[in-house]
């Protein structure tokens, strides 16, 4: 039986969760002939790489530092990943087509939705660099008002307002000094690394709005587990992982909808076992 491929590349790559996570689509899907793997690869080797790809391969997965150097060797780009300039996602077609996606944008308005946040007046995003440039985007689905970016340099305001202008998504930016100004918005976007917002955990008012934290590991932050406790509700890394995975899957193998409770449980248990 011959195979059909799928991986996720990066660097480092080897606390990624993907594999277990398509994994176990495909055994759910009862695809016993897909296989997918990780691979480290960084931008230097990203080129040899994809053209040593034979027409086994159905997809790739793309994690830092790949997002963005990965578009000059597609084919083309979707609309949804040309307005972050980043690609999350790569499918062949069967005429040997290269075609660069961003799952990580309709992941978060999923995981949002899936929590009953379909529509919110404003909201505040902290921090400025490629998963912020997402969450503007998916903001602009579901924002009808003003996104407060904070963060820690001049520079990275004048980006965050450049993204928004380009996103169509009216972004006030102001000093990650004031931050725990933020918390009292009724959706906010954590997109920091661990332990930057450990500090915000005290600040966080009673019964607070929705947190969406986009870190899973260590899990809870110091901040989700604050707002959990101030009777806020919490979305994490975990449920954008997946939302996007699950897109990821039905990509590449053209099967909908994708396994998501299946791919969670299986997500949930490998976090566990860390």
């Amino acid at each position: 039986m011959s195979r059909i491929r799928a991986a996720v590349l990066g660097s480092p790559i080897e606390h990624s969760l993907s594999p277990v996570l398509h994994r176990a689509a495909y055994q759910e899907l009862g695809l016993d002939d897909w296989s997918y793997d990780r691979f480290e690869i960084d931008e230097a080797g990203l080129p040899e790489f994809v053209a040593g790809l034979g027409p086994e391969w159905a997809g790739l997965s793309l994690t830092m530092p790949l997002k963005r150097a990965i578009i000059p060797l597609l084919d083309g780009v979707s609309d949804t990943a040309a307005s972050v300039e980043t690609v999350n996602t790569v499918v062949f077609t069967e005429d040997g087509r290269r075609l660069g996606d961003n799952t990580d944008i309709p992941g978060i308005v999923a995981a949002l939705h899936e929590r009953g946040v379909e529509k919110v007046a404003s909201a505040a995003v902290l921090g400025a660099g490629a998963t912020a440039s997402s969450a503007l985007a998916a903001l602009a689905r579901i924002c009808s008002g003003e996104v407060t970016a904070y963060v820690r340099s001049a520079a990275r305001a004048d980006e965050m307002r450049q993204w928004g202008e380009r996103l169509g998504v009216p972004v006030r930016t102001a000093d990650w000094s004031q931050a725990a100004a933020a918390l009292s918005a009724p959706l906010v976007i954590a997109t920091t690394p661990a332990g930057t917002t450990d500090a915000l955990a005290a600040s966080v008012p009673e019964g607070a709005g929705t947190l969406f934290d986009v870190l899973y590991d260590p899990w809870p932050t110091a901040l989700a587990a604050a707002w959990s406790r101030q009777g806020g509700q919490v979305v994490g890394g975990l449920d954008l992982l997946v939302h996007q995975a699950v897109l990821q899957v039905e990509r590449m193998t053209g099967r909908t909808p994708g396994p998501l409770a299946a791919m969670r449980a299986a997500g949930e248990r490998a976090l566990a076992a860390r």
